[in-house]
């Protein structure tokens, strides 16, 4: 009997053990996808790069500042003439350096702003083994818009700021620590940091995504504390600067629940806001002309190009040389000018009448 009584007692102390073991491996697990997929370098992929020299007349002044952890990310100020009225502040995307976004540089400095770009934690020329996780944006960015601020090397005029997936979401969560901002252009964002965890990753994980996301949100908060912690949405009520929200219908990177529709659901009606919906632009073209068909006439090119090859360039022993081949083609190939005209100028009209309107 009192062996019977014994391990009725035990029972339920095994259970929770187990328990307790399942959850710690599946938070292990959690943690392990995480760094996978944003504890990694985010380096442009050079035959594609856009160049100073693509763009008549762009300036470019280089800088180094350091972020939280004292590593120094690369700053480049863009300026055109000398008739600059106000700064604006790049925030790239995820996957590269402020490379992708010069052609935004070379608009906004040809149309009377200071454009300070830099690469993040872990891209391009930023040091960093990894950009760590979608927090680190928001850390970054508050640096270098301290950077800026203090810098006397540039000039102190307002500052409004321009960023795209990542960093649409670091524009807007930065506002909890810079009110001052007067204006946010905010391109398919998201608004907590765990969001492009979950958006990017349902693809791949279906349902259990959603299981996963409560433990990444603990992880973040222990790693970047109050920068994981703030919200796009609290940015938006820590300031009174204008903000500009524009995403597309069918974003498959980063759904358009996770950002326009929250926002627009709270702030429809409110006159600081401005909301700019598409139906079919996507993601990574989201703010480019949709009758730009220069991409699609390149790699029309490029298809053919791979059945000239004398070897199977999917095989694993032929990964470098084919490396080597296809950058070389791209550089004989690729008509820089072109691959540099791609913005929706309409479009770019409407941020520059919206932060013309901001800074008064």
């Amino acid at each position: 009997m009192k062996k019977t009584g014994t391990k009725k007692k035990l029972l339920p102390i095994i259970i929770l053990s187990v328990i307790v073991l399942l959850v710690i491996a599946w938070w292990a697990f959690c943690i392990i996808m995480y760094n996978l997929n944003f504890n990694v370098r985010c380096d442009s992929y050079a035959p594609l790069m856009l160049r100073t020299e693509d763009f008549d007349g762009l300036e470019c002044r280089e800088y180094s500042f350091p972020s939280d952890k004292g590593q120094m990310l690369a700053g480049y100020l863009y300026s055109k003439g000398t008739d600059q009225h106000g700064i604006l502040v790049i925030a790239h995307g995820f996957g590269s350096g402020h490379n992708s976004y010069m052609d935004v540089a070379d608009y906004f400095a040809k149309n009377g702003y200071y454009v300070f770009a830099y690469d993040a934690t872990g891209c391009d020329k930023s040091e960093g083994k990894g950009v760590g996780g979608p927090p680190q944006g928001v850390i970054d960015l508050d640096h270098a818009i301290s950077f800026v601020e203090e810098s006397s090397d540039i000039p102190d005029l307002p500052i409004v700021l321009f960023g795209h997936s990542w960093g649409g979401y670091s524009v807007c969560s930065v506002l909890n620590f810079h009110p001052d901002v007067k204006a946010v252009v905010e391109c398919s964002g998201f608004n907590s940091s765990s969001d492009m965890f979950e958006s990017g990753g349902k693809s791949q994980a279906g349902d259990a995504i959603y299981a996963m996301t409560p433990f990444i949100k603990v992880y973040e908060s222990f790693k970047y504390g109050k920068y994981a912690k703030n919200t796009a949405m609290d940015g938006f009520a820590n300031t009174d600067a204008d903000i500009l929200i524009l995403h597309s219908e069918d974003d498959n990177v980063i759904g358009i629940e996770y950002g326009y529709d929250k926002y627009f659901e709270k702030y429809r009606d409110d006159p600081r806001f401005t909301f700019v919906r598409f139906e079919d632009r996507g993601h990574n073209e989201v703010f480019n002309d949709p009758d730009n068909t220069y991409k699609d006439e390149f790699n029309a090119g490029f298809d053919p190009w791979l059945e000239t090859l004398d070897y199977d360039y999917k095989a694993k022993e032929n990964t470098e040389r084919f490396k080597a081949d296809k950058a070389q083609y791209i550089t004989e190939h690729l008509d820089h000018a072109r691959w540099s005209s791609r913005l929706d100028e309409e479009l770019f009209a409407q941020f520059l009448e919206f932060y013309e309107k901001a800074i008064g």
